[in-house]
């Protein structure tokens, strides 16, 4: 597929790592003259920037946790005085006060060219029309997708998250190649036009850009069936930039996105140790920006577990890729002492053509043990195969095929994943949905 930057995005490896090793010599004295925290923690080390000769001794650095970013709201971290931010986002502040990023009018042109490269990996062009809907102001999304294509030249209808009805008149008016949004809208949007009877073939849309939120493959089937598209993963995070951190080539497809790493460097630790891993091996992904200045972070520690790999792609791109996230360490959920991943669970739905991958669990604790139920929905093809229009407790117990279909749904999650759990079978499109946001598939009722 064309590149954007192919000069950059082909570097060879040597380099591509004399680059970094260059801009990480200038961020380390940059921020340590610069952001009070990082002069701190650095000095606790017995650290001092001339100790840092290139990329090989980033493992030497103190890693910055979400944490560090809360401590320092709202503008700690900022490494420019606040008149010379040319704009502020934040995360959505859901455990107390939001993360603060801001940018600088060079930081935004940054951001602009990695989401250009993105989009150009997932099969943009000069002259197409985007929709983007993901969601406009403080989330990075919209704006981050917004600057992204219209640097690469296309025509953006910036239609932000939710609103569905307006979504599908949109689409089908304006006729749109791309689309931007979360996976889970995506599958919400493609069942909106099933039920409107517009089958794939007469929606415009060719190509998919989804993120801001764990997906598998099985999702990735049901978009690219449901909207005729080819989708790929962006993936990003608003305290290292935003969308465009990477993206998979839509020619390759193999669940490994680019990483821009002459803009990023991405290290892959144990979760326990913070001790770097070999290639291939999953952990958390860290993350250091090697071009920013408004808010330069050294080794992030996003809690996102991945691996990554250094073996060029197909494509001909000499970066780094990462694998599509796991799960994350903080929505690890702990039953009955086992360590379980929503993602865990979805791949194992993957493989039973009865259901679909639209559920939730949800959690609960009756004294001391921990209650697993998995509210799932049937395929509408598996439905009527049985010979129901719609499903009820009563039907449940009185037909055996569908108290045999939550036998096995169990015991395939408990043969793989390693937890007893209830199945509860629901109605096609009784899961819950995305209305343009990220979707939250967990219940978490316990009392901790």
């Amino acid at each position: 597929m064309p590149m954007f930057q192919p000069e950059i995005e082909t570097l060879p490896r040597p380099k591509l790592q004399a680059l970094q090793s260059e801009r990480l010599r200038e961020q380390v004295a940059y921020v340590y003259e610069r952001v009070p925290f990082y002069r701190r923690a650095l000095d606790e080390r017995g650290l001092k920037p001339s100790d840092i000769k290139g990329i090989e001794d980033i493992h030497k650095l103190p890693f910055t946790k979400k944490k560090d970013l809360r401590d320092t709201y709202p503008f700690g971290m900022f490494a420019v005085p606040r008149e010379q931010i040319a704009r502020i986002h934040a995360s959505s502040g859901t455990t107390g006060k939001p993360t603060v990023v801001g940018y600088t009018k060079g930081d935004l042109d940054i951001f602009a060219e990695v989401v250009a490269r993105s989009l150009a990996a997932a099969g943009g062009r000069p002259g197409m029309m985007l929709h983007n809907a993901y969601g406009y102001g403080l989330f990075t999304g919209g704006l981050g997708l917004h600057g992204g294509a219209e640097r690469l030249g296309m025509t953006v209808v910036p239609v932000s998250g939710g609103m569905t009805e307006r979504q599908i008149m949109l689409i089908q008016d304006f006729k749109p190649e791309m689309i931007a949004c979360t996976p889970s809208y995506a599958q919400t949007l493609a069942e909106e036009f099933k039920k409107r009877g517009v089958s794939p073939e007469e929606i415009s849309l060719k190509y998919a850009v989804l993120g801001a939120e764990p997906w598998t493959e099985a999702i990735r089937k049901s978009v690219d069936e449901g909207l005729g598209v080819q989708s790929t993963n962006i993936y990003g995070l608003s305290e290292i930039i935003g969308p465009g951190v990477s993206n998979e080539d839509v020619s390759e497809r193999e669940g490994l996105s680019y990483i821009w790493e002459d803009h990023f460097y991405p290290e892959v630790v144990d979760p326990e140790t913070g001790e770097p891993l070999p290639e291939g091996q999953i952990g958390v992904l860290v993350l250091t920006t090697l071009t920013k200045k408004a808010m330069p972070i050294l080794r992030y520690w996003t809690g996102d577990l991945t691996y990554i790999t250094r073996e060029p792609g197909p494509s001909g791109r000499t970066h780094a890729r990462m694998a599509q996230i796991r799960g994350r360490t903080d929505d690890m959920l702990i039953v009955r002492g086992v360590n379980v991943y929503p993602t865990q669970i979805e791949a194992v739905l993957q493989e039973i053509p009865e259901v679909v991958p639209h559920y939730q669990i949800v959690l609960t604790r009756e004294g001391t043990l921990d209650e697993v139920e998995l509210r799932l929905e049937v395929a509408e093809a598996f439905l009527r195969s049985v010979g129901h229009q719609a499903l009820s407790q009563e039907v449940v117990a009185a037909d055996p095929r569908l108290s045999q279909l939550c036998e096995k749904v169990a015991r395939k999650i408990k043969d793989n994943v390693g937890i007893s759990l209830r199945v509860t079978l629901l109605n096609p499109g009784a899961a819950p949905r995305s209305e343009g946001g990220k979707l939250k598939r967990v219940a978490d009722l316990r009392k901790l």
